[in-house]
């Protein structure tokens, strides 16, 4: 499966709360971060925890978000690990009020 985001690119982590096992930490759940990169495609942990004899195999991206965003301080970034399906684009308006523009 092709990385569908490339570094730099704004994204939001999905903001369900799924039944059983899932790897997206609570606190980055519905936060907008950035793409650092990407770490190569591997099988999805939710499904390999959950027993599924063949997981779906999805790329990992580091994603930073701003510690300020998470935890209301801080001025550093905090990386997580994402697998694709936890993450989709950042919506337009929202990157354009983010700039100013």
């Amino acid at each position: 499966m092709p990385a569908e985001f490339r570094a730099g690119e704004r994204v939001r982590v999905r903001a369900g709360d799924p039944a059983g096992h899932t790897r997206a930490p609570r606190y980055v759940r519905g936060q907008v971060g950035r793409i650092v990169e990407c770490q190569g495609s591997w099988e999805l942990a939710d499904e390999v925890a959950a027993g599924v004899a063949a997981p779906r195999v999805e790329p990992v991206y580091t994603v930073a978000f701003a510690a300020g965003d998470l935890w209301g301080e801080g001025g550093h970034e905090v990386t997580v690990d994402l697998w694709e399906s936890y993450i989709e684009r950042a919506e337009r308006a929202e990157r354009a009020g983010e700039d100013g523009s």
